[in-house]
C-alpha cells in the first residue's frame, strides 16, 4: 500500500498553512489525487514539498526550486539535478558572502563614527575644549 497524506497532515508536519500547499499545487509543483473535494498527497508530493521549503530556506525563488526539482525526472536525472543545485548554491553563497562583506564594512564604519562621536562628546563634557559657536 502506498503512503498518502492529507493537506492537514502536510501542513502540520511542515508547519505551513494549507493555503501555502494549495499555492504550490496551483504552481504545478504538487499533484495530489482528488477524492471529491479532498486532496490526497503522495510520498512524492511530500518529498517535493520538503524540497520546496528547503529551497526557500536557502534563498531560492520558487522558479529556481521548480527548475531543480524538475531535473530529477529529466534525462540527466539526479546527477544533473545535483550539478545544477551545486551551481545555484555556489551562486547564492557568493551573494551572501558579498552581503556579509558589505555588512562588515557598514559595521566598521558605524564603529568608527561612534568612536569619533564619543571622543568629541568627551571633549565637550570635559570643559568644552574646542566648542563650536
Amino acid at each position: 500500500m502506498t503512503q498518502s497524506f492529507s493537506i492537514s497532515d502536510l501542513a502540520r508536519e511542515f508547519d505551513v498553512t494549507p493555503r501555502t500547499i494549495r499555492y504550490y499545487e496551483a504552481e504545478g509543483m504538487l499533484e495530489p489525487l482528488r477524492q471529491g473535494q479532498r486532496r490526497i498527497y503522495s510520498l512524492r508530493d511530500r518529498v517535493t514539498l520538503a524540497l520546496i521549503l528547503r529551497g526557500k530556506r536557502l534563498g531560492f525563488s520558487l522558479a529556481e526550486a521548480k527548475e531543480i526539482i524538475d531535473l530529477y525526472d529529466a534525462p540527466q536525472g539526479e546527477a544533473g539535478q545535483l550539478r545544477l543545485l551545486l551551481d545555484k548554491l555556489a551562486d547564492k553563497r557568493g551573494l551572501l558572502e558579498e552581503k556579509r562583506r558589505d555588512a562588515e564594512n557598514a559595521l566598521a564604519n558605524m564603529d568608527d563614527y561612534a568612536a569619533r562621536c564619543r571622543g568629541r562628546l568627551a571633549e565637550l563634557e570635559n570643559g568644552g575644549a574646542g566648542q563650536r559657536t
